[in-house]
């Protein structure tokens, strides 16, 4: 009964009625245009990311416009010249990596076979040839997959064509319009949205700071990872350093899973020796610093979540919209606290008062 009455009196409080019908239809919008508006999202995303450029420029009494054409003409040189270096030298040491793994497999037979013969109590041959096995057969599987998906990506050329056209020309506009267009999109709402207005400022905010600091702690590991990479003359430095720079997008497991072929090809390269030691510990204390250090300063005051809640978001909308779930899982995460937070308790409060009101009378 005391549980009936409450939902009653949130249903009937018309702030958060509005705000479930709008969450309705943008739920709806998602489900049944999310496919065909991913270069509209991924322009968003992008327009987040280079407002925390643009606002400094305007405070500094510059016109939003050229603020928004001198940061897109940066960004647009960016993207260039990591489509001309950056991409084609990281496809270079993606191919010689995949040659030479059939190498480095072999390297690690030889390994697991003198393993057997000073531990045969704990090592036999029979397991070692099975976990070989399972190894061959997943190069093998990696090999054809890649074939599959170099086929598969000739169809995906227009495509691609279309979003290095479209999603400039919307990012663009995104940044320059910004007020126009949510001035606009607030013309399409009802006037009864002080609840959803609330939600909104508080969400919105702590979305652009946290894809802000997540550019540049990707940014930031990936250079400093690279440096020391470069520095012990580690194999596949660029690919290595890219791949531990885009693995911040996923709390604490991107940081582990990175560890193995770090240490993997530091292994096949030096052995067991210094160098292994070296570039493991190297790569530890760039991960300590990044999670004790950058991460703090870059997110300071975004999101107060215990790390156990956060994992837990990344599996479940990582499982639910792949990598762009993965991506959004705390400011997701953030957006339930912020409603959980700001959700309103008049009609609560009043109901409650009413429910003990009546109890007393009763008794």
């Amino acid at each position: 009964m005391w549980l009936k009455e409450k939902i009653k009196g949130y249903l009937n409080d018309p702030q958060v009625g509005m705000f479930l019908i709008i969450v309705f239809f943008v739920i709806l919008l998602f489900y049944f245009l999310g496919q065909y508006l991913i270069p509209v999202f991924t322009s968003i995303v992008l327009a987040y990311i280079l407002e925390g450029l643009v606002k400094p420029l305007e405070r500094l009494k510059l016109p939003r416009t050229i603020s928004a054409v001198f940061v897109f003409v940066i960004f647009m040189t960016s993207v260039v010249f990591l489509m001309v270096w950056i991409i084609p030298l990281a496809i270079k040491q993606f191919t010689q990596f995949i040659q030479d793994l059939p190498s480095m497999v072999l390297a690690w037979k030889i390994h697991l076979k003198h393993l057997v013969e000073r531990y045969p109590k704990l090592i036999n041959k029979l397991q070692i040839d099975a976990l070989i096995g399972i190894v061959i057969d997943q190069v093998r599987s990696l090999g054809k997959n890649l074939l599959s998906y170099s086929l598969s990506s000739i169809m995906g050329v227009v495509n691609f064509l279309i979003y290095i056209v479209l999603v400039p020309l919307i990012t663009f506009f995104l940044l320059k319009d910004k007020d126009k267009i949510l001035f606009f999109l607030k013309g399409l709402l009802p006037e009864n949205i002080e609840f959803t207005s609330q939600v909104w400022r508080e969400v919105n905010a702590k979305i652009a700071r946290f894809l802000q600091g997540k550019i540049w702690e990707i940014v930031i590991v990936w250079i400093a990872t690279y440096l020391f990479f470069i520095v012990i003359h580690l194999q596949f430095a660029l690919l290595l350093s890219l791949f531990v720079g885009l693995s911040v997008l996923i709390p604490f497991v991107g940081a582990i899973v990175m560890a193995i072929p770090v240490a993997l090809v530091a292994y096949f390269q030096w052995g067991f020796s210094r160098g292994l030691v070296t570039a493991v510990a190297g790569y530890s204390i760039i991960q300590f610093l990044d999670g004790n250090l950058l991460v703090p300063l870059l997110m300071s005051g975004f999101v107060n979540l215990h790390p156990v809640a956060i994992m837990i978001g990344v599996l479940v909308f990582g499982g639910m919209w792949g990598m762009w779930g993965v991506f959004f899982a705390i400011p997701l995460l953030t957006l339930l606290h912020t409603i959980i937070k700001t959700w309103p308790r008049k009609n609560m409060e009043s109901n409650d008062k009413t429910i003990l009101e009546g109890d007393c009378e009763g008794q």
